[in-house]
């Protein structure tokens, strides 16, 4: 079931060692700044909590994964500041994600666009069902995955990232997110990939917290410029949703 709450919904549960994280948004399970600052704020919430030692990341419904940014937010930016800001929200999340002290195996059930391949991206294992394709159609609305790009080429590579990002129309299906390192693993139905999921993360939340803490460090070593680099980014993206290209394209979409 969907949320038809328009800030979106935000939900823990913790069941032993174990957290899910599940959010959602009527839109296809995207992303208006409210819920970006919560998810980051859950996040490192979660991250100091020494009773859990993993995090199941998700969305409602079974339908879309995550649609990427708010198409109306994106609408209503009227200036720098306001565009700086909102595409930092996708940055917090990411550094969130990134320097949480648990490890966060990502659920994606569905398609998934734009920031919502960069949330994948940002898990350090992904379960996908086989309709879980992907498009980063950024370039198609005159902006660019900026933000998210550290994150998913640090996945895929910079030949995969110029694959996806240079025909934003066209989607990728999930055994080539698979091939080329974005999900761990695809399953054909949603039960088979349920069943599975529980059995992986209940062996890997039984193991020392401690060595999965450190090896989760290691994991993303030499990304500590992160934290200032995707701030960056999210104020040239910032700039771009401003032009009269992006302008007239979101006004296409939303018609």
């Amino acid at each position: 079931m969907i949320t038809d709450r328009q800030n979106g919904s935000l939900y823990t549960n913790i069941t032993g060692k174990i957290a899910t994280l599940e959010f959602g948004h009527p839109a296809s399970n995207s992303f208006v700044a409210e819920l970006l600052d919560r998810l980051t704020a859950e996040l490192n919430h979660l991250s100091k909590n020494d009773a859990i030692s993993v995090i199941i990341l998700k969305s409602e419904g079974d339908r879309a994964f995550c649609a990427g940014a708010s198409f109306n937010e994106l609408m209503a930016v009227s200036n720098l500041e306001e565009g700086k800001i909102f595409f930092s929200g996708f940055a917090n999340v990411i550094n969130a994600m990134r320097t949480c002290k648990k490890v966060i195996v990502g659920r994606v059930q569905g398609k998934t666009v734009g920031g919502g391949v960069g949330l994948a991206a940002a898990c350090d294992y992904v379960y996908a069902s086989v309709d879980a394709s992907i498009r980063l159609s950024e370039l198609t609305i005159g902006i660019a995955p900026l933000v998210i790009a550290p994150a998913v080429e640090r996945k895929i590579g910079t030949a995969a990232i110029s694959e996806l990002s240079l025909a934003p129309s066209e989607w990728r299906n999930a055994y080539w997110a698979q091939e080329k390192g974005l999900f761990s693993k695809v399953f054909d139905s949603m039960k088979e990939l349920d069943k599975d999921l529980e059995f992986f993360v209940e062996k890997l939340a039984s193991y020392n917290p401690q060595a999965l803490e450190e090896w989760k460090k290691v994991l993303w070593q030499n990304t500590d410029h992160w934290n200032q680099l995707l701030i960056d980014r999210a104020a040239i993206t910032g700039t771009l949703v401003l032009s009269e290209f992006t302008r007239n394209a979101l006004s296409k979409f939303k018609k």
